[in-house]
């Protein structure tokens, strides 16, 4: 097909036009020069701009090729005005080398090109030759893209598409299609017959900013590539379903086995396309009334492309025995996750959803898609409640999110399913251990005020431990990790402070070791003298501007 519109296009000679002030160089170039020999042809030419402008108006050339400057109409105002008239026409500039300044603002303007005076034959040549290839190469996408549309809207009429649909969803008498076939053009419909279901491959995720005539375009391409494929083998109708689904009838009177042409579709697909396809295949059925329950065993092949992740054919097996969801994982199972996520343990939880889904990946028998998911969606809502036990409803926007990512998807497959699933647990334990880290603060923050308040009782580590109902080992961790200082020194720092305060307030050094706890004023005052360096007579002295007697 390509080869036959090429051919078509170079039958037809390509139109030049030429304009200049100068009357020999228009016969120059018009004259002596063999055209036809490449694929030109002289439809016109002028010696001035506004004489040049009628001539282009009336025969239309491809390519003008014409002086930047002459009487009148200049070639830069030429250029603007052709390109008007003609969007799609190429104009060269002849231009001397003192308007090189002037013939660039032509090539802004739309010239494709421009030759500098003096020039040879050759050059000409050589300039509009290139003109044609561009103009040729261009014509040609042009009639390729508008062949692409016409079909677009002579394919298949909204009534066939939609009586096709109906022959999959509902049963239907032979007497009925007979009467139809004709005209409705689905003659080709004669039993046996099969069903398979193509969908296209993660359509949304990858497709969905795609512009809308580049995927129609590219939508019909598919149709195209598949009936041409399977017209190989058999005759069939092909028509679209959805937006990213196809329904193939076809005529199973050969031998051909349906998985060879299913997987020739998906190569062909994957070759030629920037899609992937994924095919269900349903049982060859003898009478058109049984078409409904090829079209389900297709739909049910069709679901196993979870385990895949598309770009292969599945053939519905009615043998396949049905697995017990405990193969997939028992009750004991589950509750072992749970308390994992319970416990905000990540590397737990992501440990047993890694087993899980390799599991299920490389099973010889692999379980129905659709219980699969189910098993799945249930379990999430397990995690649901139990983050609803320890957060208020404000607080689970981020996780809600992700879970409505997956639900409101039809057509993930099992590798998404994981990533989504591992995103969920790394969502909750990171809430767990935030509030679990938060809860740790409080109890801190509530001992650090204890030890504020009771500075003359004997604060040992033990002590405050107790009073926090923690082990001493833990609470040492907990309160050094929250305060960034050691229990024993955070303790002896608010002491020393609280003496600096009753120090300045005129208090005795033996009253304020009392106050503080300390049973001996000599101890209480080498502990001070060690954290400020000072006495705490020297202190006193110093803050209350005092000197000290050598």
């Amino acid at each position: 097909m390509k080869e036959r519109r090429i051919s078509m296009n170079m039958n037809r000679l390509v139109k030049l036009c030429v304009v200049d002030d100068i009357r020999s160089v228009v016969d120059m170039i018009t004259k002596k020069i063999p055209w036809q020999d490449h694929g030109i042809e002289i439809v016109g030419s002028a010696t001035s701009g506004e004489e040049g402008l009628s001539v282009i108006r009336e025969s239309l050339p491809d390519i003008i090729l014409t002086d930047i400057r002459m009487p009148k109409m200049d070639g830069l105002e030429m250029t603007r005005s052709i390109l008007e008239v003609l969007p799609n026409s190429k104009v060269i500039i002849l231009s001397a080398y003192t308007d090189f300044e002037y013939a660039q603002k032509a090539i802004q303007y739309g010239a494709l090109d421009y030759v500098k005076k003096p020039f040879s034959v050759d050059q000409i040549v050589k300039a509009v030759v290139k003109a044609k290839e561009v103009w040729e190469q261009e014509n040609l996408s042009r009639t390729h893209v508008l062949g692409l549309q016409q079909k677009i809207k002579e394919s298949m009429p909204a009534l066939r598409q939609e009586y096709l649909s109906l022959l999959v969803h509902h049963q239907t008498s032979e007497a009925e299609l007979a009467r139809l076939s004709d005209f409705l053009d689905l003659n080709e419909l004669t039993p046996p017959f099969a069903v398979m279901t193509i969908q296209i491959d993660q359509f949304t995720d990858k497709y969905g900013e795609v512009p809308v005539k580049e995927l129609e375009l590219a939508r019909f391409s598919l149709q195209n590539i598949v009936e041409e494929t399977i017209s190989f083998y058999t005759t069939a109708v092909v028509f679209r379903e959805a937006f990213n689904r196809y329904i193939c009838i076809l005529n199973m009177a050969s031998d051909d086995p349906l998985v060879e042409i299913a997987d020739h579709c998906c190569a062909n697909i994957a070759r030629h396309t920037k899609f992937t396809i994924s095919i269900g295949i349903g049982q060859i059925v003898s009478v058109v009334q049984e078409l409904p329950k090829s079209y389900q065993q297709s739909l049910s092949a069709l679901s196993y492309h979870f385990y895949t992740g598309g770009n292969g054919a599945f053939s519905y097996n009615a043998d396949s025995p049905e697995l017990p969801v405990e193969w997939i994982y028992t009750e004991d199972s589950e509750n072992e996750f749970l308390f994992a996520f319970r416990s905000g343990n990540l590397d737990k939880c992501v440990e047993w959803a890694m087993g899980i889904f390799n599991e299920m990946g490389k099973a010889s028998v692999l379980p129905e898609p659709g219980v699969v998911e189910r098993l799945l969606q249930g379990l999430v809502l397990r995690m649901l409640r139990v983050l609803m036990e320890k957060f208020p409803r404000a607080n689970m926007t981020d996780f809600e999110s992700k879970v409505h990512e997956i639900r409101g998807e039809s057509g993930a497959d099992l590798r998404e399913y994981r990533e989504w699933f591992v995103q969920l647990c790394d969502i909750g334990c990171r809430m767990i251990n935030q509030e679990r880290a938060s809860e740790s603060q409080k109890i801190i923050y509530r001992s650090v005020e204890y030890i504020k308040s009771n500075l003359h009782l004997d604060l040992t580590l033990e002590h405050c431990a107790k009073q926090a109902n923690l082990s001493w080992g833990y609470y040492s961790n907990l309160f050094k990790k929250v305060t960034g200082t050691a229990f024993q020194q955070f303790v002896t720092i608010a002491k020393i402070e609280r003496a600096k305060s009753m120090l300045i307030e005129d208090y005795q050094v033996q009253e304020i070791a009392q106050q503080l706890g300390y049973e001996h004023r000599r101890y209480f005052s080498e502990v001070f003298k060690k954290q400020t360096g000072l006495t705490p007579t020297e202190f006193k002295d110093m803050s209350l501007g005092k000197s000290s007697k050598s």
